[in-house]
């Protein structure tokens, strides 16, 4: 295991002694501003913990950026790596003093996303998250509203109209990217099957939607069948996906618009050859990227994390500088391709 840096390594990469990092960091004594930047920067490179303290000391002037972050699936590797770059760009927030409290609800219940959101009312300045839709989330957001805290949806579009800011990928094009490369990898004409988490998930029924209105547009050769709802979970998904091979020698793609490609990924693994049927799914994750390399994944549509989390500070600076805006955005982010050449 890594050895943590301590405070003995951020003296020496700054040049200075420990003493004056030890003032730097308890703001004991008055540091030249010079000084102070240097022992931050510092421990910014080295990773050291107390690096957004020492940001803080330096500019105690600066306004307060309490943030609030509510994700789900706590144990998956792409909300930890949501999390870390969330943290990350905390840490490297200028122009404010960042804070951050992160939450993960237990379930896909709007009652464990809202308990959460209102839970953390009193600690934070605003908040975002990757929560369901549904009207009981749409309440709990006005009523965090009247309380003067701006909201944000990130990955699934919450909410609208009350909402500060949708963050996150167009969810529309990236079901057109989706059934593109499906079309384009396929060798003959045949079945599309496309995965949702369920009907509370606004993006993932626009994913659906870009997907059929491109080969209704583009490859009318190919039938989409109809939606499966695997409730985001690996288990179902790969029973789901065994089904339909078993029951379509013709399928030639799936897209899972959501979660649980894991089961996917491991149903072909078992009962196809890499490239027989067309596999897109999103996020890069350690499952996902092993299974480009083998080729049993064709594309990976990912997240931007660490421009979602860098725009999120900023719009949420802006908003407490500029209040709750009375007409809600949508902040689009170019998502990240990945094929099995380019891991």
């Amino acid at each position: 295991m890594a050895r943590r840096p301590t405070i003995h390594d951020v003296a020496r990469e700054a040049g200075v002694s420990t003493a004056t990092v030890d003032r730097v960091l308890n703001g004991r004594e008055k540091v030249r501003e010079e000084t102070a930047r240097k022992v931050y920067d510092a421990a910014r490179l080295i990773g050291y913990h107390a690096a957004p303290l020492i940001g803080q000391r330096m500019q105690p002037d600066l306004p307060r950026l309490r943030l609030g972050l509510v994700l789900h699936k706590e144990r998956q590797s792409f909300y930890q790596a949501f999390k870390a770059e969330a943290e990350r760009a905390v840490a490297q927030a200028t122009g404010v003093r960042a804070s951050l409290q992160v939450a993960f609800a237990a379930s896909q219940s709007p009652r464990d996303f809202t308990e959460l959101m209102e839970g953390m009312a009193s600690r934070v300045d605003a908040i975002a998250a990757t929560a369901v839709t549904h009207p009981d989330v749409t309440e709990a957001v006005v009523r965090l509203n009247a309380k003067g805290i701006p909201c944000f949806a990130l990955l699934n579009d919450f909410a609208q109209g009350v909402r500060q800011n949708y963050l996150g990928l167009n969810n529309l094009k990236v079901g057109r990217i989706a059934a593109h490369m499906i079309a384009m990898a396929a060798h003959h004409p045949g079945k599309v099957a496309v995965f949702v988490g369920g009907y509370r998930w606004h993006g993932h029924e626009l994913r659906e939607t870009g997907v059929r209105s491109y080969f209704r547009e583009h490859a009318p050769q190919f039938q989409v069948l109809d939606t499966l709802i695997n409730l985001e979970t690996r288990q179902l998904t790969y029973e789901a996906t065994l089904d339909l091979l078993g029951r379509h020698p013709d399928l030639r793609g799936i897209y899972c618009a959501g979660g649980g490609m894991e089961g996917a990924i491991a149903a072909l693994r078992e009962a196809r050859q890499p490239g027989e049927v067309a596999l897109v799914v999103n996020e890069l994750t350690p499952e996902s990227r092993s299974a480009l390399i083998e080729r049993h994944v064709t594309m990976v549509i990912a997240t931007p994390l660490q421009r979602l989390c860098a725009d999120l500070l900023t719009l949420a600076a802006k908003a407490l500088a500029g209040g709750i805006a009375g007409v809600q955005g949508q902040h689009f982010l170019q998502p990240d391709l990945y094929l099995p050449e380019s891991v």
